[in-house]
């Protein structure tokens, strides 16, 4: 239950990279994607969601606010957005009014709201990649790290994460069935 709108997701961009990678006339001897579809970019492009770090967007961000965060691109996301997030989080856990209270990372509000208000998932080449392990922090994401969990501990949690026990865990310790070992790594989601 837990990755059903990531799966969509995923099962999504397989489909379109398989659609837009497959042709029906496999005898043309033209096997570059690129020339048997002609692409057409030009006219206006707009930016319409921001889901980089997953619940963020849908916590984070008022109602009134959703059209303009998924608009403004990252690098002004936290111009426009870090005062709010810092307001969500005051509200959700007010122990982060106080300056000096930390969660797990280390961060107070106004930097972990910092930290969030730019909507992108960075990854590590070089390192572990996970959404959050108690040490490496938010270099990637792996299909089983517990993203949810890992936020609700963030806000919830403080310095050592143990305050506020029954709101630092969704309690879903696992996907509904076994990830794949080879591509596309997802489970058949029925």
């Amino acid at each position: 239950m837990k990755f059903n709108k990531i799966k969509l997701i995923m099962i999504a961009t397989i489909l379109s990279f398989t659609a837009y990678n497959c042709s029906n006339d496999d005898d043309s001897g033209n096997n570059d994607p690129m020339q048997q579809i002609p692409l057409d970019f030009s006219g206006t492009y707009i930016q319409e969601d921001q889901m980089g770090r997953p619940a963020i967007n849908t916590v984070f961000v008022d109602m009134a606010d959703k059209s303009m965060f998924n608009m403004t691109v990252p690098s002004d996301q936290n111009a426009a957005f870090q005062n709010k997030f810092q307001t969500k989080l005051e509200a959700l856990n007010p122990a982060h009014t106080d300056p000096m209270y930390t969660n797990a990372l280390g961060f107070n509000a106004e930097e972990f709201t910092t930290a969030l208000a730019t909507d992108v998932l960075t990854v590590s080449l070089t390192g572990t990649t996970t959404f959050f392990d108690g040490t490496n922090v938010l270099t990637g994401r792996a299909l089983g790290d517990d993203v949810i969990s890992t936020e609700l501990l963030l806000i919830f949690g403080g310095p050592a994460g143990t305050d506020n026990p029954g709101l630092t865990d969704d309690n879903v310790d696992a996907n509904d069935k076994p990830f794949l070992s080879t591509f596309p790594y997802l489970a058949s989601p029925w």
